[in-house]
């Protein structure tokens, strides 16, 4: 008699504990994680064992804090797009220059800060220059100080490029965030290069950026002077919404941002002497203005859409 057919056993591979993968955590443990982290961080401020560099700098309230909020501009409201981060110096001294606008809230450049620390590889932090009336401000000031901006001279533009900091500078100034919404996106004067000579001394290379978005979140149609000045102000814009809507005209409207790092312009072959000849800091300025032009001009013809 034949013997009956065996059927052969299946065999199921065992997975080693390294290749398992674990239990996805609960929603309980993340928020327990979370809390106790906030009360570290509490506990840190509270008992001062943070540290903050010469200038004010406090990274971990900057990382924890304010880049979280401004992430949700960046991510969700203007959808920012970041062009040429492989221009970035991934460690080292570089100058960013970029145009500035924004009217009512000069974002541009917390956008660009948030660009620098999210988009590079080792989230690097970037060292805003600011105008004195940014210091003088209530509470803004304080702000600016901690996330690591400080006053737009030469003196401390040079000591962050040579401590291998990234820099940010506008040189348009309260030119270019004042400017009408009928001039949007033309440079206005770059001052006397300033930043070039703090460049060249330091032999940082200049890193020519251009924003598109920010001339629309508050559109600019004209200037109450006389308000300005009572209020000792550079100037006082009137948008579409402000200050007709009152509070809600602070809102920025979500246009639709890029941001282009353009590619990098060279100054260590020049010695720390170049920074002397009026003629070349002239020359390097208005390249640097024409480089930043051109891409604007570029990116305005590239989008779709202001909102999209």
């Amino acid at each position: 008699m034949a013997e009956p057919r065996r059927e052969s056993a299946k065999v199921i591979p065992i997975r080693s504990d390294q290749e398992q993968p674990g239990p996805p955590p609960s929603p309980e443990s993340e928020w327990e994680r979370r809390v106790a982290a906030g009360l570290a961080f509490l506990r840190r401020r509270l008992t001062g064992d943070y540290q903050v560099d010469e200038f004010g700098f406090d990274p971990e309230l900057t990382e924890s804090t304010v880049l979280p909020l401004a992430r949700q501009l960046y991510q969700h409201w203007f959808r920012t797009e970041v062009v040429g981060v492989h221009h970035l110096p991934v460690e080292g001294s570089g100058l960013i220059v970029a145009n500035h606008a924004g009217g009512l809230w000069a974002l541009d450049g917390v956008m660009t800060a948030t660009a620098v620390h999210d988009e590079t590889p080792n989230h690097r932090f970037l060292r805003m220059l600011a105008a004195d009336l940014v210091f003088s401000t209530p509470v803004v000031g304080e702000l600016a100080r901690k996330t690591g901006s400080t006053l737009a001279c030469n003196p401390d533009a040079e000591r962050l490029l040579d401590a291998g900091e990234l820099v940010g500078v506008w040189p348009e100034g309260f030119k270019g965030i004042g400017k009408p919404f009928a001039e949007r996106y033309k440079l206005q004067r770059f001052g006397r290069g300033g930043f070039v000579s703090a460049a060249l001394r330091t032999g940082s290379p200049i890193i020519p950026t251009a924003i598109v978005g920010s001339e629309e979140i508050h559109p600019m149609l004209g200037n109450a002077k006389t308000v300005a000045r009572l209020l000792g102000l550079p100037y006082f814009p009137l948008t579409p919404t402000f200050p007709w809507l009152g509070p809600l005209g602070l809102v920025p409207l979500p246009s639709k941002w890029y941001i282009e790092f353009g590619e990098p312009i060279e100054t260590s072959s020049y010695g720390t002497e170049a920074a002397d000849d009026p003629m070349l800091v002239f020359e390097l300025t208005d390249r640097v203005r024409e480089q930043i032009q051109s891409n604007l001009y570029r990116l305005l013809m590239q989008r779709r859409s202001v909102w999209r």
